[in-house]
């Protein structure tokens, strides 16, 4: 069972889609995050913000892009996959929040051009911390990539 799904997760093609998806995911999440941020609201929250908004775009991507063979297609089917995707990333969505917590809480300046920084620096490592949680859980929970093996 364990060398099935290291198998399934190594798999080049769906691993380099997860990431293209992950990669305009965190675009969106960065623009969101930043201009509410810059906006007045605090860093931890406008990042569940823009991590919620990136989680649903790269949901529709993803199942239709790089898990197009796994699930049953439907209004019902995808819905509960789109339920399931938020359950299965809120945990990747937990250690963004704790990370650019923990990170902004930090007696830490990165100053450019006179302007601190460092709180739009966290963003990207607390996505980073949360990828390969995302990825296993959804391609073991929300896609069960080992059931159709």
């Amino acid at each position: 069972m364990i060398g099935a799904a290291v198998r399934e997760l190594a798999t080049a093609d769906r691993f380099g889609k997860f990431l293209s998806v992950g990669a305009a995911g965190a675009v969106l999440d960065l623009s969101v995050s930043s201009a509410l941020t810059i906006g007045g609201i605090p860093p931890e929250y406008a990042k569940v913000v823009g991590a919620e908004c990136a989680i649903i775009v790269m949901f529709f991507i993803n199942d239709r892009w790089t898990f197009p063979e796994h699930g049953e297609s439907g209004i019902r089917s995808t819905g509960r996959r789109l339920l399931k995707s938020n359950v299965v990333r809120s945990g990747g969505l937990v250690v963004q929040f704790l990370v650019v917590r923990t990170l902004t809480r930090l007696d830490v300046s990165v100053v450019v051009a006179g302007t601190d920084v460092w709180a739009f620096l966290t963003f990207p490592i607390a996505i980073a911390c949360a990828f390969v949680f995302n990825y296993t859980a959804e391609s073991l929970v929300t896609w069960r990539v080992l059931r159709d093996r």
